[in-house]
């Protein structure tokens, strides 16, 4: 569970100058007097917010009338930066979409990669996680041109944000280690070497390697030491949070509470910065509450509860009430227990935070065991879903810096080919030469331009497949209501007139109540039946995946066959008693089986594949071979695909082996450790 959304802004703080007010009322001459007041006035934290807009709206309108050179551009970051620090995230992406611009139009390489990295600030600020990396891959590449190390750097800590945000772990890991070697080099950058190792810290224990992520806090910790950071951003109690919670994590509550409680001691902390005091006291009631230290653990949650509320911190909000309600389910009140938690589920809703929404299902399954089995279900399919959105941003991001680099190449190639043809008009005068030329730049301007269009035909098709997804989803949701009005209105009314029925045989004699009774019994039996179909209907999915887990890969099996032209050969090992298989383990091996299917599907031009489950002393292995073309392991670069599954085989405690050649074929191999009593062999008989 990711709660680092409030942690996360206190890596990009940025520092803004507050000189003190000119005097205003003093008589001016020319708008040029005006705006340094002006932007002065807009950036005055005792002003009122309106007040602080309408200066800024002025010095905005004295900039736009005067000559475009590169201190209009200065001043024009200005007001972005102002509108940035009073939240107006709207006009902040305006102006920076205006310098871009302006920067574009003049060839201000400078300006105009800092530029795409206000832009980038903006659409991540938005949500527009594609749109965000683009224009920071376009800053990346500006910054390298010019050897700009310091904001290239910069740049690479924004991007490694980014894709830590979409769950993209292991290409942010990449990018924080770009960042860290170029600043290794440079001067007075323990700002930037502290936000590195803090998002490291924070990374590894969302990939729960807790040593990991308490070295590299601890290291952010001891960078500041360094006195030049200033220490109203209170990033030393940002990092006893995170250390904090690491061991919140590790479930060491003694820990997580000395760090809570000192990073709640340091000055002003409240003053500076209300939201982190919010989220240190509402962590350390929560270390309390699991060390059955209650005293003053409700006035904490409701404290920090109050102050999330009234700065409007959603996440934060939803935590609270989850805490809330786990701790009134220790004290037996399950009442405000399910409260809480189901206020905590609304909200997460509203919000469309799906990691905060699988929390509070969690959550009320947890307090709630009459519905369990629905929220159980709810959270299967949201889980799934999340994790399909996650995997492609991270396919997203890949694309669009291949999609980048590919149309650069090309449009570097056609700059090369254009300077060829000058050349040859200038020394041949051969016209049939020429018009050979000639056509043949056509013809590859052609293939560009059908490259283009197919790119967005192809968005079209992404588009229409999202909108189709969301008609299924509403008809499924239509489905359980009818479902439950089928429920309602006809069982429960025909149990109902059984039921009455029932009741007047007691006015009756018996020989005419026996007749009546069969009668009413033979009703009962056909009700019975009726349900029993619905809930088999309803269960069915997920008890086929982990009570017949052979059927339901033999069902994959016979869907690949179906669709595919590959000879497909499958052997289970009589030996494996699946029932004794941890589902946890069926589960992850079902989803290893279907991503390196379908990369034999995409990549393998494969014309058989085989698919073996074998059980050896201690361990369950699932061996995947093809006859495909192969690729090296050594140079070729682990996508994705491969990434997953080496995660879900990390997942089982399990290993990973591939061996592939070009021209050869790929074999792979998933070893899992089980206990031996699941491998029955010598008694299997």
């Amino acid at each position: 569970m990711k709660k680092y959304g409030q942690i996360l802004l206190f890596l990009f703080l940025i520092l803004f100058g507050c000189t003190k007010k000119s005097d205003f009322y003093k008589n001016t001459n020319s708008s040029k007097d005006s705006l340094p007041v002006y932007l002065s006035l807009a950036n005055d934290i005792n002003l009122p917010y309106k007040f602080k807009q309408q200066y800024n709206e002025k010095a905005l309108s004295i900039i736009l009338n005067e000559k475009d050179d590169s201190l209009n551009k200065v001043n024009l970051f200005k007001v972005a930066n102002r509108y940035y620090n009073m939240n107006d995230l709207k006009s902040y992406g305006r102006i920076s979409k205006l310098i871009v611009k302006r920067a574009q139009n003049s060839n201000d390489s400078v300006n105009l990669a800092k530029a795409y990295t206000y832009l980038g600030d903006y659409y991540s600020g938005q949500s527009i996680s594609d749109s965000a990396f683009l224009v920071y891959f376009k800053a990346e590449k500006l910054y390298k041109q010019i050897n700009d190390k310091t904001n290239l750097a910069k740049t690479y800590l924004s991007k490694a944000n980014l894709q830590f945000k979409e769950s993209d772990l292991f290409e942010s890991e990449i990018t924080i280690f770009k960042t860290l070697k170029i600043l290794k080099d440079q001067e007075n950058v323990s700002d930037l070497l502290y936000q590195c190792y803090n998002l490291l810290g924070i990374l590894y224990n969302e990939r729960e390697e807790y040593n990991k992520a308490l070295e590299f806090h601890n290291k952010a910790l001891n960078i500041l030491k360094d006195k030049s950071i200033p220490a109203d951003f209170q990033l030393k109690a940002t990092s006893l949070n995170n250390i904090g919670f690491v061991y919140l994590s590790m479930k060491n509550y003694k820990k997580s509470k000395i760090n809570f409680h000192e990073g709640l001691q340091q000055k002003n902390l409240f003053q500076e910065s209300t939201s982190l005091y919010a989220m240190l006291l509402d962590n350390l009631a929560y270390s309390k509450f699991k060390l059955n230290e209650f005293k003053d653990v409700p006035e904490q949650f409701y404290r920090s509860l109050k102050i999330r509320d009234s700065l409007n911190l959603t996440s934060g909000i939803i935590l609270n009430k989850i805490h809330l309600s786990e701790f009134y389910a220790v004290k037996r009140d399950t009442f405000r227990a399910i409260q809480f938690s189901k206020q905590a589920l609304n909200l997460s809703k509203r919000s469309d935070k799906l990691r905060n929404t699988l929390e509070a299902l969690k959550q009320l399954a947890a307090v709630d065991p009459k519905n369990a089995s629905k929220y159980s279900k709810e959270y299967i399919q949201l889980n799934d879903k999340m994790l399909k959105v996650e995997r492609k941003m991270g396919e997203k991001f890949s694309r669009i810096e291949y999609e980048t680099n590919e149309i650069k190449d090309q449009n570097s190639n056609l700059q090369e080919k254009n300077k060829t043809l000058v050349y040859v008009f200038s020394i041949c005068t051969l016209l049939g030469l020429f018009f050979y030329v000639y056509k043949t730049q056509q013809a590859k301007n052609r293939e560009l331009l059908f490259k283009q269009q197919q790119q967005i035909a192809n968005e079209d098709i992404y588009n229409l497949m999202i909108s189709q997804q969301n008609e299924i989803e509403t008809t499924r949701i239509k489905e359980k209501k009818k479902v439950a009005q089928e429920l309602h209105d006809g069982v429960l009314g025909r149990m109902f007139g059984i039921r009455i029925s029932l009741d007047s045989l007691d006015k009756m004699d018996e020989e005419q109540a026996a007749a009546k009774r069969k009668k009413y019994l033979a009703e009962l039996k056909h009700i019975e039946e009726d349900i029993r179909e619905i809930s088999h209907d309803l269960n069915r999915e997920k008890s086929e995946l982990i009570n017949n887990f052979v059927v339901i890969l033999k069902k994959l099996f016979e869907n690949q066959k179906n669709t595919y032209p590959s000879k497909l050969t499958t052997s289970f090992d009589s030996h494996i008693k699946w029932e004794l298989v941890n589902n946890m383990v069926k589960i992850n091996l079902y989803r290893i089986v279907q991503e390196a299917l379908q990369n034999c599907n995409k990549y393998a031009k494969a014309d058989t594949i085989k698919v073996e489950f074998k059980s050896e002393i201690d361990h369950l292995v699932l061996s995947i071979m093809d006859n495909g073309v192969g690729f090296n392991t050594k140079r070729t670069k682990n996508g994705i695909g491969l990434h997953n599954i080496e995660y879900r085989a990390a997942e089982c405690k399990g290993t990973v082996a591939i061996k592939s050649a070009k021209g050869e074929g790929t074999l792979l191999v998933i070893k899992v450790p089980i206990d031996q009593k699941i491998n029955l062999q010598t008694n299997d008989t």
